[in-house]
């Protein structure tokens, strides 16, 4: 299953009120509200893992000369309790394929060819990175950098020797090493490509038959996309595209998206915080829970500024976090209600006991 082109379908599904940045917004509140009972238990876990801290330091204290048996005492006190101590981690390890889809998904040729330009609120572009540069697609000349790389799309359009029509939506496999530079790429000269038949899902009888093939090529790095003609020579298909040199461009939008991702994130964890403020805690682990709360929006931060992540991605991100801050307070509330409850359970039993030992 091709989910990139799944993804992509959806987002044109939930693009139709207001252009691919709602699109973009309302899939992340899907996937989150799909996750609820995930969140729920993630934050129960968490809220438990604090009651039962001072239990299980004393676990650690007590057989810390002895590790086997201290493990074993821990296992049977989380069976005793109904505790999981990995169930808060569930909801972050389905959130990374999901995050790794959608990043592979707005930096594919197909969402760049039919909505890298979209705009949305101060957003330029969905496909933007911090750093770019930017060329006109299919003008006929590729603007290029000395260092750019290519990939081509997933499908070509190929011609065969005595037959009339050619075939088309050809698979290619492995776009992104399916083409190759001959020679040195200097930009405001032709630059020459090649690419080997056995990148071409056909038959080996057709492969004898190839004349020549139109295919997709895309500059990864300016994300320009040109329709090129590929001949076959010895046995390979070669083409050979004019360049125009292009500089790069800062993107300020996608700065204030990074901005706007490290905020949200801290107002996530302070929620985060907030939840736990009234329940025991170990002095050492509250001090490293502070530094790491401290620590991880910097350090994300400092990664999106050097790793190109897309204007769509950061969206995403953001919407993530805004979720996660409603759904902790909302959570936390139904939480405290559960507790609340128990609470006056348990002084309603206190109370009945009580009244049956003074009517004896």
């Amino acid at each position: 299953m091709d989910f990139t082109t799944l993804t992509i379908d959806v987002l044109k599904m939930l693009s139709v009120v207001g252009g691919y940045g709602v699109g973009i917004i309302l899939l992340t509140i899907v996937i989150r509200a799909l996750m609820w009972p995930l969140g729920v238990s993630q934050q129960r876990s968490m809220r438990t893992m604090q009651l039962l801290q001072p239990k299980m330091k004393a676990i650690q204290e007590r057989y810390k000369s002895d590790p086997q048996k201290m493990q074993q005492k821990m296992m049977e006190f989380y069976k005793d309790h109904k505790f999981n101590p990995m169930a808060g981690c569930f909801p972050l390890l389905i959130q990374m394929p999901i995050f790794i889809l959608l990043y592979s998904t707005l930096m594919s040729p197909q969402f760049i060819q039919m909505a890298g330009d979209s705009q949305f609120l101060f957003i330029k572009r969905l496909d933007a990175t911090l750093k770019t540069t930017a060329g006109v697609s299919k003008d006929g000349v590729l603007g290029v950098g000395k260092a750019d790389t290519f990939m081509t799309g997933k499908t070509a359009k190929v011609y065969l020797e005595g037959v009339e029509e050619p075939l088309l939506n050809v698979k290619i496999e492995k776009p992104s090493k399916a083409i190759e530079v001959q020679g040195d790429l200097v930009p405001g000269e032709a630059v020459d490509f090649k690419i080997s038949l056995d990148n071409l899902g056909l038959k080996f009888s057709q492969l004898d038959q190839i004349k020549k093939a139109e295919i997709d090529v895309m500059d990864v790095q300016t994300k320009e996309t040109e329709v090129v003609n590929f001949e076959r020579k010895d046995g390979i298909l070669v083409a050979s595209v004019p360049t125009t040199a292009v500089e790069s461009s800062f993107h300020v939008d996608v700065l204030v998206l990074i901005i706007l991702f490290a905020l949200t994130m801290v107002l996530s964890q302070k929620a985060m915080m907030a939840m736990n403020k009234n329940a025991q805690q170990d002095p050492a682990q509250a001090a490293m829970q502070k530094s790491m709360n401290t620590f991880m929006p910097i350090m994300l931060t400092f990664t999106f500024v050097i790793i190109p992540i897309p204007a769509g991605v950061l969206l995403y991100l953001i919407s993530s976090n805004c979720f996660q801050v409603l759904q902790t307070v909302i959570i936390n509330k139904q939480l405290e209600m559960e507790d609340a409850g128990k609470a006056n359970k348990i002084d309603d039993d206190d109370l009945n006991n009580a009244k049956r030992i003074q009517e004896k």
